[in-house]
């Protein structure tokens, strides 16, 4: 059985899965449907993510988007990296990148033999405020 993972810091919330009102809803956190195809998470009460993780490796993705979930230029948050931890060492660090268009941030890696015993470490900083948080691939 694989060690309990830690609460991330700074009140992360775990995936929303409330029913959610139609995508563009403008009720503060009332459209919690993925955008992208990923997890769609909370920081605080103001600040939405989704985060796409790629099995392939070619394209993992961190979108932003506020309390209403309208886009947010990727360059709302700084120092994005995903670290992959697979059951056998060595981990996978992945510095992300804003794209070419300033909407996501995306980083490339190894192919994903095993998402159901892989768990991926997003952090970054917000208003230069540190955070991270540890998801499960297979959620993907």
């Amino acid at each position: 059985m694989p060690a309990a993972t830690p609460p991330a810091p700074n009140g992360a919330t775990t995936p929303a899965t409330a029913a959610s009102p139609a995508p563009g809803s403008t009720v503060p956190h009332g459209d919690h449907t993925p955008h992208h195809g990923g997890v769609v998470m909370m920081k605080g009460d103001d600040l939405h993510y989704e985060v796409v993780l790629d099995p392939p490796g070619r394209a993992h993705r961190v979108y932003f988007t506020d309390a209403i979930r309208e886009e947010l230029p990727a360059s709302v948050a700084s120092d994005v990296v995903l670290t992959i931890k697979r059951s056998s060492p060595p981990d996978e660090r992945i510095v992300m990148q804003i794209d070419e268009a300033g909407e996501s941030w995306v980083g490339h890696g190894q192919q994903v033999a095993n998402p159901a015993t892989t768990t991926a470490r997003l952090a970054f900083s917000i208003r230069h405020e540190p955070y991270w948080i540890d998801l499960p691939f297979s959620r993907q």
